[in-house]
């Protein structure tokens, strides 16, 4: 499914594909706390890498991860 953001086009699959891999995997890791309510930060970092031109949802979960965690290092 495609969605109108202003002047571009996304992919919701791929970013919702994406979001599901990354907060599962921190969800098993003990990163996040709550599996079914939708880590804001995680789903903002998926969709900047997005817009930034990374479409592959594998590349874009494993970025999103490495960010996530870099972050939460830093603020935990």
């Amino acid at each position: 499914m495609l969605v109108e953001r202003g002047l571009r086009v996304m992919n919701v699959g791929v970013v919702s594909d994406a979001y599901a891999i990354a907060a599962d995997y921190l969800y098993r890791s003990g990163a996040v706390a709550d599996s079914f309510a939708t880590n804001e930060q995680l789903l903002s970092i998926i969709v900047q890498l997005f817009e930034r031109g990374e479409f592959n949802r594998i590349r874009l979960a494993n970025k999103a991860i490495a960010k996530f965690e870099a972050v939460e290092s830093v603020d935990g």
